[in-house]
């Protein structure tokens, strides 16, 4: 800590000013090998909408093919574009954390790095087990869900390839977000804002704001998806209650 103590403005300037060139040169690297992978990178995107998807073996649910279109000049390469950053964001993320893991340790104590350590990687952990969530089960439902509704027969659903690229992308930064409350909650109880005892008398009413707030990002309407949101959300309450209690140890 007295290293960092010891260094000036323009010092801490600088070192942030170099961590900051190798994460965006990071994400840029990544971003153009994704680029030039497009044909694996769209197979995984396109996935969901295909009837050999996992998760409609697994149920039992009919064929249901859908070809998206373009109606705008430049907008396939658009997406292509965004498709390629997000990846490379994403593929780079390991080495941000690290980056600013590493800007910021030498202000910490010790035992707060070891605290830091521990809430970075369970962070990078739930957040990407909130997007597996989305891929594989939250998505595909809302997609077919939307993908075959009608208001009438006469309506055919044509789905332009942005409509389906911006829904799934936003879809898995909120649930990989929502994901992270238990690490809000390590936060908020080292800071006194919340304890175990609160968490726990508040559980009802956080139980119906989970079923609310699931209701709202999945639109397909069904119980089963429902659950399939709520329960797991219910599931990282608990352990945030559980991380609560025990943050002080």
């Amino acid at each position: 800590m007295d290293e960092k103590q010891e260094m000036g403005f323009w010092d801490h300037l600088e070192v942030f000013r170099g961590t900051l060139i190798r994460c965006l040169s990071a994400v840029f690297v990544l971003s153009v090998v994704a680029f030039f992978l497009k044909e694996p990178l769209f197979d995984i995107l396109f996935a969901p909408a295909k009837s050999d998807f996992i998760l409609y073996r697994i149920i039992g649910f009919e064929p249901c093919e859908v070809r998206f279109i373009n109606i705008e000049l430049a907008s396939q390469f658009m997406v292509h574009l965004e498709v390629s950053l997000v990846t490379g964001v994403v593929c780079a993320m390991p080495l941000i954390i690290v980056e600013l893991y590493r800007f910021v340790a030498p202000a910490l104590y010790e035992k707060e790095r070891r605290y830091s350590v521990g809430v970075l990687s369970g962070g990078v952990v739930l957040f990407v087990l909130g997007v597996l969530l989305n891929y594989y089960i939250i998505f595909p439902f809302a997609f077919r869900f939307l993908a075959e509704y009608q208001v009438d027969p006469m309506v055919v659903n044509q789905i332009s390839l942005g409509s389906y690229v911006s829904t799934l992308l936003m879809l898995s930064l909120i649930m990989g977000v929502l994901f992270e409350m238990p690490v809000l909650a390590w936060f908020l109880g080292k800071i006194g804002v919340v304890d175990a005892a609160m968490m726990g008398r508040f559980r009802r009413h956080a139980f119906v704001g989970l079923l609310i707030l699931s209701a709202v990002i999945t639109p397909t309407g069904d119980a089963v998806t429902l659950m399939l949101v709520t329960l797991p959300l219910y599931a990282l309450y608990e352990v945030s209650i559980f991380v609560v209690r025990h943050s002080g140890d």
